[in-house]
């Protein structure tokens, strides 16, 4: 069974059982700026589980959720650890509970029609053991084991009971808390008789079974830390991470030898003059990660996101070349994913193009500075490994004597290296590590942080984002803005996305996700679209809507910004449109927007024209345009 036959089964199985089937949120949380992405599969999920009803309308939902966790990246290229991966998860939102729960997360492991097919002798299950805090979990333990004997095996050999470290579930010290449920598979396939309870722990420090499914039980509430009682409502979040549930079903010893990977790497080692197992991992899990961060809206960049996304596509640029894989291949990785993960997910195979053009402009950026900048690393380690001698009674200079102890390449040679040769710090920590080396990390954030604040200081002398009032002539600029948007995304394609903006009376300015410069035959194009429309006559309405179904609606809006539950959004046509009937499915334009704007795009006076289109940054694009 392939992966994506093993996500189609899931999304059937529980879709027969009631579930609405979702689309995976986008990796960029759309209202929590307190993180950078989505890591796990309830997080996007989160409002609705807290109360807020869902946008479909049902209590039982299941997704597959696209993941990206930046934590363990040095750690990419084991048996286990990915950046980018997906969680299969279903949902009850007050309506089915331990019962279900339990039975289906069974039915799909062991199924050979509607499941997995995994055979129940090489299943285990913990349940939470009881604390001060709340009772053992009993009902959990009861159910499975009546699942157990109706499968003839011994439950005292499958179901163990542990602590509140392994069989509790607490986002804080506030909300909603309850007990898990974890289901283990014996990888070995020679523990299917059964175990006691300290052979299953020691089988677990063995990795001889491995958590392939979690239940959690939403049953309580806590405040200060404490809990102080069962809530109204209770909900059950349960999931695993595909890949490693494709392992297990195609019998393989990790993620990277499932089909999900194997594409990847084949391509990668015909590309490839050298041999090095975690090199070709660590180039197949960043720039399939790297994939999707692009199609859903991240461009590279040295803060948040954008960041993140550099420091993979570079990280896998540096071990491309220890690989010696030649320059333009890590681009041929694309239509492999795109063919893994398309029809899956949509928007990969809509942006394989700009997906592809932001990869190759990336490695040919940074390729033209990580040979010199890997020479002057050199030089910064021939120093530091100097070691003085006499020979014949003279003193000369010894390379080959290794420091007893790990040396420091300081602050300021890490800030250099960054700025000179856009070696992100953690890439030079890395190599700095294979060197024996470690870096100064105390002096490179010195360092960057006066470099950002230098950096602000000179930004706030500049105009800033915005519009710079409500004048009717800047009111007419700001529709104006939205209309060049959307002909943007009409002329170069949907990955276009705004990165920012500012209004005047005199010009607009918008900068937008791009890594060509625009033909003049696309300007041309592009003014054309805008002045149609101004032309046209479109009404522009002022609709007040729920978040969640503005974002159904498929509203343009700031990309990571964090909004309130209820927004304002501007809708542009069509002809006839009424803030009675704004007849959204047809609208020209629709973006999330605070206003104001004109009431028909009509009352814009002058003809909208395009004065320069120049590059603002590593992947974004500024217009200045004008209506004279």
């Amino acid at each position: 069974m392939s992966g994506n036959e093993i996500r189609a089964k899931f999304l059937c199985f529980m879709e027969s059982r009631g579930h609405a089937i979702i689309p995976s949120a986008s990796l960029v949380p759309q209202n929590d700026p307190s993180v950078l992405f989505n890591t796990a599969g309830m997080q996007p999920l989160v409002p609705y589980l807290m109360g807020q009803p869902h946008a479909s309308g049902r209590k039982r939902i299941a997704d597959s959720q696209k993941c990206v966790r930046t934590n363990d990246i040095d750690e990419v290229g084991d048996n286990t650890h990915l950046t980018f991966f997906e969680m299969l998860g279903n949902w009850s939102l007050g309506d089915y509970f331990k019962q279900e729960a339990l039975t289906w997360s069974f039915e799909l492991l062991t199924s050979k029609t509607e499941g997995f097919g995994l055979d129940p002798k090489r299943l285990y299950v913990t349940v939470f053991q009881g604390d001060e805090n709340a009772p053992r979990d009993e009902e959990a333990y009861v159910i499975w084991k009546e699942i157990f004997e109706k499968a003839g095996l011994d439950p005292e050999k499958r179901i163990f009971f542990m602590d509140a470290d392994s069989n509790w579930w607490s986002p804080g010290d506030n909300g909603p808390c309850g007990p898990d449920s974890e289901i283990f598979y014996d990888v070995s396939g020679t523990l299917t008789e059964g175990l006691t309870r300290e052979e299953f722990i020691a089988a677990d420090d063995r990795q001889d079974i491995v958590e392939i499914w979690n239940d959690v039980f939403m049953e309580y509430e806590k405040k200060d830390g404490k809990v102080v009682g069962k809530l109204a409502k209770q909900n059950v979040d349960t999931g695993s991470g595909l890949e490693r549930v494709t392992a297990v079903v195609q019998g393989k010893s990790d993620v990277f030898a499932t089909d999900l990977f194997v594409p990847i790497l084949d391509k990668i080692a015909e590309h490839s003059s050298k041999a090095d197992p975690r090199a070709a991992r660590v180039i197949a899990d960043h720039i399939r990660a790297s994939t999707f961060l692009i199609a859903d809206g991240v461009a590279p960049g040295n803060t948040d996101q954008g960041y993140i996304l550099r420091r993979l596509m570079r990280r896998a640029i540096r071990y491309a070349d220890t690989l010696g894989m030649p320059a333009g291949s890590l681009v041929t990785l694309v239509p492999v994913i795109v063919n893994l993960y398309g029809e899956a997910y949509p928007e990969v195979a809509v942006n394989e193009q700009n997906i592809a053009r932001v990869i190759s402009t990336e490695e040919e950026q940074f390729r033209k500075t990580l040979e010199n900048g890997l020479k002057q690393f050199n030089k910064i380690t021939l120093q530091i490994h100097m070691v003085s001698k006499i020979v014949d009674g003279k003193k000369v200079i010894d390379t080959s004597v290794a420091p007893t102890t790990k040396q420091a390449i300081s602050g300021q040679n890490a800030f250099d290296l960054y700025t000179t040769y856009g070696f992100p710090i953690e890439l030079t920590e890395e190599i700095a590590a294979e060197k024996g080396l470690v870096v100064e990390r105390k002096g490179f954030d010195k360092l960057m942080i006066e470099h950002r604040d230098l950096s602000r200081a000179g930004a706030e002398q500049k105009f800033k984002g915005g519009l710079a009032d409500h004048s009717d002539q800047v009111v007419q600029y700001h529709t104006t803005h939205h209309l060049l948007l959307k002909a943007l995304q009409m002329v170069l394609g949907d990955q276009v996305k705004q990165r920012g903006s500012n209004i005047t009376s005199e010009r607009l300015r918008l900068d937008f996700s791009n890594d060509t410069k625009m033909t003049d035959e696309q300007k041309t194009e592009v003014e054309k679209i805008v002045n149609e429309k101004i032309a046209a006559g479109l009404p522009v309405i002022l609709n007040t809507l729920p978040k969640a179904e503005a974002e159904l609606l498929g509203a343009e809006h700031e990309f990571g910004a964090k909004y309130p539950d209820t927004v304002t959004v501007y809708s542009i046509g069509p002809m006839g449109a009424t803030l009675e009937n704004p007849d959204f499915a047809n609208a020209f334009s629709l973006e999330f927007c605070g206003g104001p704007h004109v009431t028909n795009t009509s009352d814009i006076k002058g003809i909208f024209k395009i004065q320069k289109e120049e590059s603002s940054s590593a992947g974004i694009r500024r217009i200045k345009g004008v209506l004279s």
